[in-house]
């Protein structure tokens, strides 16, 4: 790798794309899906696409593509309606509405199909997974997605000190360097806090460093993150 070049992450098929990230933002703030916001879900949108810029992750082309669909919706939502002219006009909105639930009628068969596949499994017996003896058996949990390990990230980001400044060259900082003592907490806990992973005199360019490491390790299957429903406390667990 160049060393004069800041390290990046891809959002590769591993990862949500521009519809996750619009199913993310309208349950976050429990809106209708047929009644969307849409000047607050495309500042939002535009919120998070700089945000993830920020934390060195290079996006796919279809994640601005949406931004410039999101944006139109909302310049045209912005146009006052003429009496008798456009009153019978098609809400702008479905321009975004329909693909959306196209979309979730589709990850929902997926999804089906998946767990279908997955039911012959439990006709074998297999060894105890280490990971079963880490938590309470009774705590319910929920695997995250990309978009809410980015919120538990900006809220480290936002204890930092903002004024710091951020060196993500080779040189400086080494993210596998970071991966590997992930893994070594990992090998030795079996699974940590997500917040555990942050000091008190963390910097700005450690959390984003930590950042990409995790998203690495996500990308490559070494562990699963998970959130307890309860407390909203996010763990990672060795694979």
């Amino acid at each position: 790798m160049d060393h004069t070049e800041p390290y990046r992450v891809a959002l590769t098929d591993v990862f949500e794309g521009p519809m996750d990230l619009l199913v993310y933002l309208i349950k976050k703030n429990e809106v209708d899906i047929y009644d969307i916001p849409i000047a607050l879900i495309t500042d939002q949108y535009l919120g998070y696409i700089d945000l993830m810029k920020s934390l060195n992750i290079d996006l796919a082309g279809e994640f601005l593509v949406m931004a410039a669909t999101l944006t139109q919706i909302k310049s045209k939502m912005l146009l006052p309606i003429h009496e008798g002219i456009d009153a019978d006009a098609e809400d702008p909105r479905l321009a975004i509405t329909r693909p959306l639930i196209e979309y979730l009628q589709l990850k929902s068969a997926a999804e089906e199909l998946a767990a279908r596949q997955l039911l012959g499994e439990h006709t074998f017996i297999r060894n105890p997974d280490k990971q079963e003896f880490l938590v309470d058996p009774d705590e319910e949990l929920i695997k995250i997605g990309l978009f809410e390990l980015i919120d538990a990230f900006k809220r480290i980001l936002e204890r930092v000190d903002s004024d710091q400044r951020v060196d993500l060259t080779a040189d400086s900082i080494s993210v596998r360097d970071r991966i590997t003592q992930i893994i070594d907490i990992l090998e030795e806990k079996g699974s940590v806090v997500f917040d555990e992973l942050f000091d008190t005199d963390t910097t700005t360019a450690d959390v984003i460093v930590t950042f990409l490491a995790v998203l690495e390790m996500v990308k490559v299957r070494l562990v699963r993150i998970v959130q307890h429903v309860g407390t909203g406390i996010i763990r990672l667990f060795y694979l």
